[in-house]
Parts: C-alpha cells; structure tokens; sequence
C-alpha cells in the first residue's frame, strides 16, 4: 500500500511502529521525525515517538518531543492529543 501511496501520512506511521516493534529503533524514530516536521505534522507520530523515547530512557529527548507535539496538536485543534501529551510531559517531571 505504502508503494501505492509513498505520502500517506497514516502508512508512514504504520511503518514507524512495525520498525520499533522488529528493533530498528533508528529507522522508526527517522521516519516519525519526518512525519512530526512535515508541512501538517501527524499529531500521533508526536505521541508514540515520544513513548518510544521513554522506553529507551531518553527522557529528554521525550520531553522536547512532548513538548512540540502539544504546540503541534493545538494548532491544529486537537486538544485531546494535546491533554495527552501534557499528561505524559508532568509524568517525566
């Protein structure tokens, strides 16, 4: 599908999850950094991108993620995402 569609936002974070689940931590995260600076960020690539951060004790890293992804979610509305991201921001602290 993804050969189909290269742009698909969903299909791109489809991919991300299967890399972290097979290990390819790098790959995973690469492609989740494309995904959150892309002209419409996709707001859950923020949310998983930050938790894959966590679970390898990168809790900076997460935090910056977290961070951005809130200022992202917002500005597109979506303030559910946004309450999340902050939820996880206050557990890092």
């Amino acid at each position: 599908m993804l050969a189909d569609d290269p742009a698909d936002p969903f299909l791109r974070y489809s991919l991300a999850m299967e890399m972290e689940k097979e290990g390819d931590h790098e790959s995973s995260q690469r492609l989740m950094r494309e995904l959150m600076t892309a002209e419409k960020p996709y707001i859950p690539a923020f949310v998983m991108a930050g938790q894959f951060l966590v679970r390898h004790g990168q809790d900076e890293a997460a935090r910056e993620v977290f961070t951005a992804g809130v200022a992202a979610a917002r500005a597109q509305g979506d303030d559910h995402a946004a309450g999340e991201m902050s939820e996880f921001l206050a557990g890092l602290d």
